[in-house]
């Protein structure tokens, strides 16, 4: 899944390569994808994008005004074309399209674009046409975002305060803390030496800042590795970099120590027991009591 530092890094890579075009057309192919009917996808025709931003998971071109706003969801993509001038028509419902967004010629005659694709048979990309991003469900619900500066430690520790989740569920959830997935959920706690079980109120001052700092670097280092990447590139980039997710059974890099998994019912973490559970391998979250 697509999260902060991939968003971040394909909405640097649109402002380079869309802001000042002119769509030409936009054409809807999975409409399951298109949560909104007013205003319609057509509006977007003959408008300029004039700029990007991301909010969490959520990329947003602002077009004269109009917004087309995108989350990726799990298996969602976005590729970038140079030239989309002969490209042949889809037929709804077939293959992983969901969305093209056709742009204006440029001066050798090019027609860029880029294309929304979502691959398996859950289909949960969502693209929004809005006058106003507040107005998209999940964007409105957002938490802080990591990455601003008004997200201190102070900040984190009024988030955490009380709080009787597990630090794994917290930092997943969009709603606490914007941005933060499965993938880079595991990053982070392993950086911050912690167990992705241990419940959020009972952090230490000590842990609470070991957890801001783990937050912001694993964050500011994967937007930074990303940079100028091009978007084709972005998911083998995020592999590259991670230590710990969807790599159970390999050492840490760390201390050597191998890295295990708890699985769920859709979904997978992996942690280091020697860097974050004091070498205790932690039991399955669907048989035995968790650790804390």
């Amino acid at each position: 899944m697509p999260e902060l530092p991939e968003v971040e890094s394909l909405t640097q890579f649109l402002r380079e390569r869309a802001v000042g075009r002119t769509i030409v057309g936009v054409d809807v192919v999975g409409f399951q994808a298109l949560k909104t009917f007013d205003p319609p996808a057509t509006a977007l025709g003959g408008l300029s994008i004039t700029g990007v931003a991301r909010h969490g998971k959520f990329l947003d071109l602002d077009c004269d005004g109009l917004h087309l706003v995108i989350h990726l969801a799990r298996a969602g993509w976005l590729r970038w074309r140079d030239d989309l001038s002969g490209a042949k028509p889809v037929r709804p419902g077939k293959g992983p399209l969901a969305l093209r967004v056709r742009l204006a010629p440029d001066d050798e005659g090019a027609a860029p674009g880029f294309e929304l694709t979502e691959a398996g048979t859950q289909k949960r990309l969502a693209v929004y046409v809005t006058r106003d991003p507040g107005e998209v469900p999940g964007i409105a619900a957002l938490g802080p975002d990591p990455l601003d500066p008004s997200f201190t430690v102070a900040a984190l520790k009024r988030i955490v305060g009380g709080n009787r989740t597990q630090i794994k569920g917290l930092l997943r959830d969009q709603k606490i803390i914007a941005g933060i997935g499965n993938a880079y959920s595991d990053e982070v706690l392993h950086a911050a030496r912690m167990s992705p079980f241990k419940i959020a109120a009972t952090l230490t001052d000590a842990q609470i800042a070991d957890l801001h700092e783990a937050i912001v670097t694993t964050l500011g280092e994967a937007v930074e590795r990303a940079h100028g990447l091009a978007a084709k590139d972005l998911k083998a980039e995020k592999k590259s970099g991670l230590r710990v997710h969807n790599r159970a059974g390999q050492p840490c890099d760390v201390c050597g120590d191998t890295i295990r998994e708890v699985s769920f019912a859709d979904s997978a973490l992996q942690y280091c027991p020697t860097c974050q559970t004091g070498g205790k391998p932690l039991a399955d979250r669907r048989l035995s009591r968790l650790l804390k």
